[in-house]
């Protein structure tokens, strides 16, 4: 049996960041085990949307650290062959009069207390900012010059070469199928397809198959599977990559848009999406029904785009919990054991920073920031992380 001092199940972006950061932190044993391939889940069929706007104060404090390793990776990573893609393009949200104008405008006030380039744009300055945008239904528009969006598969990418360089042993094709423990309940490692590994601490970054560490371990973990269908639109006028992603708090959708392949545009819902029963990263049909429903909302949002065609569409699925936030740390009663699961979309833009709180926490290192507002035992004692703008990935 091959042992290691930390093993990671889950080859996604989360997983991997997590194993590189273990290796930049002092780990001198790691392994990463994929069941499929390394990024083939739920990571390649994100959005890669980077922002900080975040209505939970400690999720905004999380998504700037995490833009900040974002704009500087290579440096970082100390690899001048790493590229994350990051696009500064900036982030305007627009919200109707209201409940979700107030909302933002409490956000953006938050964000500046922490030091985040947060503004508060006139209809002029918006207007200037992105001038395919209708604002005649906007009281209010925020503005993040820093958000953008970058590319998960150089990421991922770079973290796992980040891992390689540094000693981390991955394994792909290697499906773990329970927990090892000893006499005291304490974890020691895991049964695989491919063997037992033994570890001194076991991670699990599973997304989607977090449920699975519910069944080894007894312990009940909160979790949805949700897929989440985007597609992409073509027409005269181009979406280019230095206009700002938008967010539109006005439409019945909470879209959210972005640059794509240059010109096209990307349009992303931002609802709770279809309720799945079991994990599934198959790629479902995407409805015309749908893409028309969506579409009339983008043709009121951005005129230029009322005749734009359909260019091509994917579903993508999200690990949500009950407040739309992850569970990040230790599992309560068993030593040995660390998790990372329920991103609800938040996965990408999180996971520099998430990959390193976890190597800390788990090196017994002081964490750049608290993991407790992250535990499991939120949903036990109500201490939900319950955003401003209700329920979806906005948070």
């Amino acid at each position: 049996m091959e042992t290691f001092d930390v093993v990671v199940i889950g080859g996604g972006v989360v997983g991997t960041s997590i194993a590189c950061h273990l290796a930049m932190l002092g780990a001198r044993r790691v392994a990463l085990l994929e069941r499929g391939t390394l990024g083939g889940g739920t990571t390649a069929q994100s959005s890669c949307i980077l922002r900080t706007h975040y209505s939970v104060r400690e999720d905004a404090e999380l998504a700037h650290a995490a833009l900040r390793i974002f704009a500087r990776f290579a440096g970082y990573l100390d690899d001048p062959e790493a590229v994350s893609g990051y696009n500064r393009c900036g982030l305007m949200i627009v919200a109707p009069e209201g409940e979700r104008a107030e909302a933002l405008k409490a956000t953006l006030a938050v964000e500046r207390t922490l030091g985040i380039d947060a503004r508060d744009l006139s209809t002029a300055e918006a207007r200037e900012r992105h001038p395919l945008v209708d604002f005649g239904d906007i009281a209010h528009v925020g503005f993040e010059p820093d958000a953008g969006y970058a590319d998960a598969h150089l990421v991922l990418s770079s973290f796992a070469r980040g891992a390689r360089r540094r000693g981390v042993a991955i394994r792909e094709g290697v499906n773990v199928t329970g927990l090892l423990r000893d006499s005291g309940g304490r974890v020691t490692g895991v049964r695989t397809s491919g063997g037992d590994f033994g570890a001194g601490t076991v991670v699990c970054a599973q997304n989607i198959w977090s449920r699975e560490v519910a069944v080894w371990t007894g312990i009940a973990l909160p979790l949805t599977i949700s897929r989440h269908a985007v597609f992409t639109l073509e027409g005269p006028t181009a979406y280019t990559k230095d206009l700002p992603v938008l967010k539109d708090l006005a439409s019945p959708a909470k879209l959210y848009l972005r640059s794509y392949a240059t010109r096209q545009l990307l349009v992303g819902d931002g609802n709770e999406g279809e309720a799945l029963a079991a994990p599934d990263t198959e790629q479902a049909d995407v409805p015309l029904d749908y893409v028309v429903e969506l579409g009339e909302q983008v043709a009121h949002r951005l005129p230029a785009f009322a005749d734009a065609g359909l260019a091509t569409s994917w579903t993508g699925v999200y690990d949500v919990t009950p407040d739309w936030n992850p569970v990040l740390g230790p599992l309560p009663g068993i030593d040995g054991i660390s998790v990372a699961y329920g991103f609800s979309g938040h996965g990408f833009k999180l996971s520099p920073i998430v990959g390193r709180l976890i190597a800390q926490q788990v090196l017994a290192m002081p964490t750049d920031f608290p993991l407790a507002p992250y535990a499991l035992e939120r949903f036990a004692t109500g201490r939900l992380l319950a955003g401003r703008y209700g329920t979806g990935a906005v948070s």
